[in-house]
């Protein structure tokens, strides 16, 4: 059950005077050494909405980012990687009991796996040390292919994209100095790495697009991990998690930046997982963690706009790095639900019949 209710007219004003009165750093971001928000004020100025259930933890396992997939019947799984096991673990999405562990045989052998996409029967797991993305057939975890590797470099998060003929699979490329620093702005340019995905006869294959990323100005991805995009309104959000940065870039989907950025002044600390909630209408929002270990808080934005409209925090779930919606009912979610990583160990899930009205926002019709 929610614990607290606000308006969305009261949040969304909220959002507009820390957008348009206040530096990030002023409020509290980490970027300068500043103090961080007290907790307690921040649960006050956003709603706290209980979790419907904190799946298994095993800290020691890394989990980064999960996806959803539902067989259309009975069975709805909620999937993540877990980077320092190398696995993927697989959990009743309705209930949050641990199914199965995959990866380490059968040919699924994985390497820091890190972003995890579902989009219809397939699955999609970037491996950051293999330099790669693999995919795999559910629900049997059939390997079909694997491509990028003699793009991509330090592959961190995906989006997927289906278009006529197969699919573009959009990944985020964080790859560094020989020192593990930033790359100057002018090397930039490949931040984003785009594949044509087919299937051929049972066979996943990959080829090469595109590659995209400012190299000056306030479009430049210093440092990315998520992104998601928007077909309906031609928007490419990518999180930039640089200290000095702390927003989303808006770019389109053909990888040109389009003048846009949006959160600056409202994130407080790592802009993390992104997803949508979307109506067939073009109505919906975009959801993104504002990462922290005691300040976590999921600030939603209007789908078209971009305009802030508040946020939430979970009861329990913290240090938020993936995170994934569905609109599939399930048992006890009859409106979908959404799901967080919570501090690197497990996943947590929210009730959308719960989340949106406490943020005072209309559901789809």
């Amino acid at each position: 059950m929610m614990k607290t209710t606000i308006p969305a007219a009261t949040l969304l004003m909220a959002g507009l005077l820390v957008m348009g009165g206040c530096d990030s750093r002023d409020a509290g971001g980490a970027s300068d050494g500043a103090a961080a928000p007290d907790p307690e004020q921040e649960r006050e100025r956003h709603p706290v909405v209980d979790e419907r259930y904190m799946t298994p933890r095993d800290a020691g396992a890394n989990v980064d980012s999960v996806a959803v997939w539902h067989d259309g019947d009975a069975r709805h799984w909620l999937i993540a990687t877990a980077k320092e096991a190398d696995r993927l673990l697989v959990f009743d999405a309705a209930k949050g009991d641990l199914l199965r562990q995959v990866g380490g045989g059968e040919g699924l052998d994985f390497s820091r796996p890190n972003g995890v996409a579902v989009i219809d029967d397939l699955l999609l797991v970037v491996e950051r040390d293999h330099r790669r993305v693999q995919v795999i057939s559910l629900p049997d975890f059939r390997p079909l292919g694997r491509f990028g590797e003699d793009h991509l470099i330090r592959p961190y998060g995906l989006w997927v994209n289906p278009v006529e003929g197969g699919y573009d699979v959009y990944v985020t490329d964080a790859y560094e100095t020989a020192d593990e620093g930033i790359p100057p702005d002018a090397e930039l340019d490949r931040r984003i790495q785009v594949f044509r995905m087919t299937l051929e006869e049972g066979e996943a294959k990959g080829s090469w697009r595109f590659a995209a990323g400012e190299t000056q100005g306030p479009g430049v991805l210093r440092e990315v991990e998520s992104l998601w995009g928007d077909p309906r309104h031609d928007h490419l959000l990518v999180a930039d998690e640089a200290e000095d940065r702390l927003n989303l870039k808006v770019y389109d989907l053909q990888g040109q930046f389009t003048g846009r950025v949006i959160g600056e002044g409202l994130f407080q600390h790592q802009p993390e997982g992104i997803t949508q909630y979307t109506c067939e209408d073009g109505r919906g929002y975009w959801i993104v963690a504002d990462q922290h270990e005691t300040v976590n808080v999921f600030r939603f934005f209007e789908r078209g706009s971009l305009d802030p409209l508040g946020g939430f925090q979970g009861a329990q779930v913290l240090n938020t790095d993936g995170v994934w919606l569905t609109r599939e009912a399930m048992p006890g979610m009859p409106d979908g639900a959404f799901f967080a990583v919570h501090d690197d160990g497990s996943a947590a899930a929210f009730s959308l019949d719960e989340v949106l009205p406490a943020l005072g926002l209309e559901p789809c019709r």
